[in-house]
């Protein structure tokens, strides 16, 4: 970047819309974030007792608008102004809006697991493994299917008044436009979208009662927005010619701004939630297994992984509630001085519900092997290495289709814990690499709608910088398999029992 000119355009403003707050930064031409204009608003999603997880669509709205506002006014000085504007959100999210374009119904998360009855019901009714191998995903209350029947049975009155579906991505534009349409990304992470064909699954749009024209429509390869209504035009002068491409959802995103976009790269994500993911380019994949998820990227691309729901959002609940959250370094020298697997404790962390591998829509969090002498950092070191756990078994399943990947790391959550890293090259006895990106996800939409209006001829030619490299320690990987059977043979009785994971879900809806 020249010092006198700034730098170089077309400039790109990428707002990364997350789980647990909205990022905005402007990108160069060449994909490096322009130093100086990053904003962050931080958020949460609402849980309720009987296992929902909501944002108010209105607030959620306003948060996305005020990290813009804040991304602008840092980025004045510029000589240039931002002529597109790129967006990465959050999969698997669902609202319903009436006729106006307003939102009759709450922001529905990933998280959300009251539609896990609706989930056994879809699993009774229809052959799951064949909607498997066409929408790439499982029956489960994370998805659309499953959240749509719940609605329709459970909440009759707003399932009819809903004049359209959706997710926060479309919702969003429609507010901004007056029109919405969906990508292939987005619509992938819905559990809906046929992803060897890209259009909605018909056998799962006629079984949920709904129309065509109740869905987005879905974008083609080069669609765009442009023309914001008059109130955002008004609050953004500097975006009223850009032009805004549909998002992507965060993971592809994230996955393209760490460099993974070869199945000899996988991405590995610990934010709020958890995920490990290869992505290539061509055709899709003849057989999906039964652990993973098949998503698309765009029309060229595809991401196949797992998906855990408790990554860093159990940390941070167990530092919360342990009191620890003020007290970082003490508890991270006491949880690097501990040896592996030595607390004695076994932890099942589904917290938030299990996603891979075994989608159950029934399980919940345990700890079991609790004594007297049991201190809150065993506690928290032991949800560490669970999720590490969790993160092996989805790596064992990408292995029979890629063998030998690397693996590039980021997420908030690893850049919060000094040691978590080196436990999970630990347990995965392979090297891990942290990314040198400073925000992948945004990085990712940056590239892509550049590529997209033609600036970079393929995002795959852009390398990402590299980071700090764990090395596994082989001694504590033996360890650690130890501790991974002792898990797996406890999952097993616990969660794959799905009559005892009911009957532990009653329990906890008492």
């Amino acid at each position: 970047m020249n010092s006198q000119t700034g730098p170089e355009p077309p400039l790109v403003l990428a707002v990364d819309i997350g789980t647990s707050g909205v990022r905005a930064a402007l990108y160069d031409c060449s994909g490096h974030e322009v130093e100086g204009t990053e904003a962050r608003v931080k958020r949460k999603f609402e849980t309720t007792s009987d296992g929902g997880a909501e944002l108010d669509a209105e607030e959620a709205l306003e948060q996305v608008a005020q990290a813009i506002d804040v991304a602008l006014a840092a980025s004045a000085h510029l000589p240039a102004r931002a002529e597109i504007v790129a967006l990465s959100c959050f999969w698997h999210s669902l609202v319903g809006v009436d006729d106006e374009g307003h939102a009759i119904t709450p922001v529905y998360g990933w998280a959300d697991m009251r539609a896990a009855d609706a989930a056994e019901e879809l699993r009774a009714s229809l052959d799951e493994g064949l909607m498997h191998a066409r929408t790439g995903c499982r029956f489960h209350p994370s998805y659309w299917p499953a959240k749509l029947l719940w609605l329709r049975e459970e909440q009759k009155d707003i399932f009819a008044r809903a004049k359209r579906w959706m997710t926060f991505a479309e919702f969003l534009t429609l507010r901004l436009f007056g029109e919405t349409a969906i990508s292939v990304s987005m619509a992938s992470g819905t559990g809906m979208l046929d992803v060897r064909e890209c259009v909605w699954e018909s056998g799962l749009v006629e079984r949920l009662g709904l129309s065509l024209d109740q869905l987005p429509r879905i974008v083609q390869r080069d669609d765009t927005f442009k023309g914001l209504r008059d109130e955002y035009a008004h609050r953004w002068p500097a975006l009223r010619d850009a032009r805004w491409y549909p998002a992507v959802g965060d993971g592809a995103a994230n996955n393209i701004g760490e460099g993974c976009m070869t199945p000899a790269r996988a991405a590995l994500m610990i934010g709020t939630s958890g995920a490990l993911r290869l992505m290539w380019e061509g055709t899709p994949l003849k057989e999906i297994p039964p652990a993973l998820w098949c998503y698309r990227a765009d029309h060229r691309r595809f991401v196949v992984g797992g998906a855990l729901s408790d990554g860093g959002g159990l940390y941070s609940w167990l530092r919360d509630a342990f009191a620890m959250s003020e007290q970082k370094e003490t508890t991270e020298r006491a949880l690097a001085l501990m040896e592996p697997d030595a607390h004695g404790l076994t932890i099942m962390p589904f917290w938030a519900g299990e996603r891979s591998t075994g989608w159950s829509s029934n399980a919940r969090g345990a700890i079991l092997g609790l004594t007297m002498h049991t201190k809150p950092t065993d506690i928290l070191r032991a949800a560490m290495e669970a999720v590490a756990y969790r993160l092996a078994f989805i790596g064992d399943a990408l292995e029979r289709l890629a063998q030998g990947f690397g693996i590039v790391a980021s997420g908030g959550a690893l850049l919060s814990s000094t040691i978590w890293g080196q436990i999970i090259a630990d347990v995965m006895g392979r090297p891990l690499m942290l990314s040198g990106v400073h925000e992948a996800s945004s990085r990712g939409a940056a590239l892509l709608a550049l590529e997209l209006a033609g600036k970079i001829d393929n995002v795959a030619l852009v390398p990402a910088p590299p980071g700090k490299i764990y090395q596994p320690d082989m001694a504590r990987h033996a360890l650690y398999r130890e501790g991974l059977e002792r898990h797996r043979k406890i999952y097993e009785r616990l969660i794959v029992d799905q009559e005892f994971a009911r009957l532990i879900s009653q329990a906890s809806a008492r």
